[in-house]
């Protein structure tokens, strides 16, 4: 009797929407609640965990990705209204904010040139293509923002976007045993530089760990794509990259 009414409910489930709404949540929370259970291993990060499940469940069910978005889309949606919400416990880190707001904005820039143009030469010395490295550039911008200003210089947003979730994971499962191996203790240090080269992916480890990590991870986040958009197409424009 089982087996009859699971069936039925993937009938249903196959021909709705509400397909790739309820595979996410699925997949996340099982990943979430395995990434608990291993004491937070950062190996089992449980956005590396559920979107791994939810490839293998697009394979196995023969599902293509426009329809597993069209239930999906709703928490692609949520996203704008989270990465506002990083504002509240920003506001709550003001005072620290105040304290350091210069080594902070040198930081960000140096940053963004330096993430920027090593991608590019790293690549270049590889012998990829321009416009390979015209999508490298912006790895480290939150996906929307990569996409567009990869479009804008010449670059394959697909391809952006794909080296944006890699970075993003990579980030988010290293980075803390990184800070750790070369001392790096305060918080909002770290926040700055994982949110600065692991955007949204990044931010959302670093408030694993703490609430002053994440709020500045949020912030180099926020600021890193503002800087990107603005000034990536004028400096690759003066250094030649883009002739």
């Amino acid at each position: 009797m089982i087996e009859p009414d699971l069936n039925r409910i993937w009938v249903y489930l196959s021909a709705s929407p509400l397909l790739g709404l309820t595979m996410t949540l699925v997949a996340y929370s099982l990943a979430h609640r395995l990434y608990i259970r291993s004491d937070s291993n950062p190996l089992l990060n449980p956005v590396v965990t559920s979107v791994t499940a939810l490839i293998l469940f697009l394979l196995a069910t023969d599902t293509s990705y426009d329809d597993y978005f069209d239930g999906a889309q709703f928490v692609h949606f949520l996203l704008g209204p989270a990465t506002v919400a990083l504002a509240i416990p920003l506001y709550q880190q003001f005072n620290k904010l105040k304290q350091v707001w210069l080594p902070v904005t040198v930081a960000l820039v140096t940053g963004v040139v330096v993430g920027a143009f090593s991608s590019v030469a790293v690549a270049r010395l590889l012998g990829a293509s321009l416009e390979t490295q015209l999508s490298l550039a912006p790895k480290s911008v939150t996906a929307p923002v990569g996409m567009a200003i990869s479009e804008q210089i010449g670059g394959l947003p697909s391809l952006t976007a794909a080296l944006v979730v890699v970075t993003g994971i990579i980030g988010a499962v290293i980075g803390s045993k990184l800070f750790d191996l070369i001392g790096i203790r305060d918080d909002s240090v770290k926040g700055i530089a994982m949110g600065m080269t692991s955007h949204g992916i990044g931010t959302a480890r670093a408030f694993q760990v703490s609430a002053q990590m994440g709020a500045f991870s949020g912030l180099a986040m926020a600021l890193s794509a503002f800087l990107y958009s603005v000034f990536l197409p004028w400096l690759l424009s003066i250094t030649g990259v883009l002739g």
